[in-house]
């Protein structure tokens, strides 16, 4: 699985750097090290006007924050390993 963060100017002041990390520290939790290429994008082109927009494989997600992290994990990383 390949997970692409935005990390450009908009989704950086919309708070990229803390999904990095939570993706990091989640990743490392649920043992998918080895499943999970982890990198980052300038622009994914589907800006939203709350939080980051992020790229699992072809699926584009849009507005995730730390408050919705969880919910973004469990649906778009957890169940897509399954």
């Amino acid at each position: 699985m390949i997970i692409q963060i935005c990390v450009g100017s908009s989704c950086h002041l919309k708070g990229s750097e803390e999904i990095v990390r939570l993706l990091n520290e989640r990743i490392s939790e649920s043992g998918l090290q080895d499943e999970i290429t982890l990198a980052g994008s300038f622009c994914i082109g589907k800006c939203s006007r709350t939080g980051v927009t992020i790229q699992v494989d072809d699926e584009i997600v849009t507005g995730v924050t730390v408050d919705g992290f969880d919910g973004f994990y469990n649906k778009y990383i957890l169940k897509k390993g399954e």
